[in-house]
């Protein structure tokens, strides 16, 4: 959605640095040394969100669950219908992930 809008070139360097990543250790020292505490939060708080709304969850629930604001879960509910696909993505790989 914005990511085409955006440099190309340092886009891919980002998601290659990304994708070169192996174990949880080596991603929470990069993203600890890339993020502030509040982006890190708020990567959390989105992808949670993701999960209660694919779910079902009410977004009064979520927002009591999350202490996401309305237009986070709103925004976030809008990209899991019409995005990219990138949340069902992850959430059914993750999903896959913790059953294995």
């Amino acid at each position: 959605m914005y990511i085409k809008k955006l440099p190309q070139e340092p886009i891919v360097q980002l998601f290659n640095a990304m994708l070169s990543l192996k174990t949880q250790e080596e991603c929470a020292a990069f993203f600890d040394d890339l993020c502030t505490m509040n982006e890190i939060k708020s990567f959390v708080q989105r992808l949670e969100v993701a999960r209660l709304l694919k779910e079902g969850n009410t977004y009064m629930d979520i927002q009591i669950e999350t202490n996401a604001s309305s237009s986070t879960i709103t925004r976030v509910k809008k990209l899991l219908d019409y995005g990219n696909n990138g949340y069902q993505t992850v959430l059914e790989r993750v999903e896959n992930y913790v059953k294995s």
